[in-house]
């Protein structure tokens, strides 16, 4: 993947896909805890209390899951070599790392929680390398397009968009045409059980922070399950996939982002 640097995901506790609501086909995936609390790096605000997220809800949860909400890198900063796993864990992550390789066009359904807890839930189309598209059901208004170059945040309701770098985002994971895990992030942690092979990885920015992402794939057939971001502040924002289905291959006309209705 052009520009790769390194990663951001972390799990925490679990709730089932019945407590959200969704039918009982969907497939059942682990979920956090509401709301969790700032880390200890989250920076007091003058009154003395914890910094909030800025806003709240879906607006808070996109901007701490995409990073859309930190300064603009000027370069990216060099993976971390990865020493001291087991040969077991290597192997664990190499095939997580074929997993996402191999992955070249994906559709299914999806549930964001935000870091205040609040609860989305929508569809999802993937086709590599550099496309996505999350369209988050009503009430919420919010469309998220990537056409392999750029990434907007679209406001249905009020015809508006921001624009983003894809290089800037933890979404060139997922939809960049070769990932080595191993060599071209900071993988800190791998853990696997019966159901599940976690592997978190780490990003620091001298000017931002640190943020973690933690991946979540079967240990029986290595889907993607969920990812999880915490963001430098220490908030967590999580997307739980299901329905998975990577034989249709979604319309281009999804990725196609209208530039002429940028915003800065």
């Amino acid at each position: 993947m052009a520009g790769t640097g390194q990663g951001l995901f972390v799990g925490v506790a679990v709730l089932g896909m019945v407590a959200l609501g969704w039918p009982a086909s969907a497939e059942t995936v682990p979920l956090p805890t509401p709301a969790p609390l700032p880390k200890e790096r989250a920076s007091p605000s003058k009154s003395g209390t914890a910094a909030q997220p800025a806003g709240s809800g879906v607006a808070a949860g996109i901007k701490s899951l995409f990073h859309l909400d930190r300064e603009p890198e000027t370069s990216a900063a060099p993976a971390t070599a990865t020493t001291g796993f087991t040969s077991s864990q290597r192997a664990q992550v190499d095939k997580v790392s074929t997993y996402l390789t191999n992955m070249q066009q994906l559709v299914g359904n999806f549930v964001q929680v935000g870091p205040d807890g609040s609860r989305v839930r929508g569809e999802f189309y993937i086709q590599k390398p550099g496309k996505v598209r999350f369209e988050y059901e009503p009430p919420s208004r919010i469309e998220i397009i990537a056409d392999g170059q750029s990434v907007v945040v679209r406001d249905r309701k009020l015809a508006t968009q921001d624009l983003y770098p894809l290089s800037q985002t933890p979404l060139r994971y997922l939809l960049s045409d070769r990932i080595d895990l191993l060599r071209e992030t900071n993988v800190i942690g791998v853990r696997a059980d019966d159901t599940f092979v976690t592997i978190t990885i780490e990003e620091r920015q001298p000017l931002v922070g640190t943020s973690r992402l933690v991946m979540m794939v079967g240990a029986k057939d290595y889907q993607l399950k969920q990812w999880t971001i915490t963001d430098p502040q220490g908030y967590d924002t999580t997307v739980a996939v299901s329905n998975l289905d990577n034989s249709k291959r979604p319309d281009p006309s999804l990725f196609k982002i209208d530039y002429t209705r940028y915003i800065q």
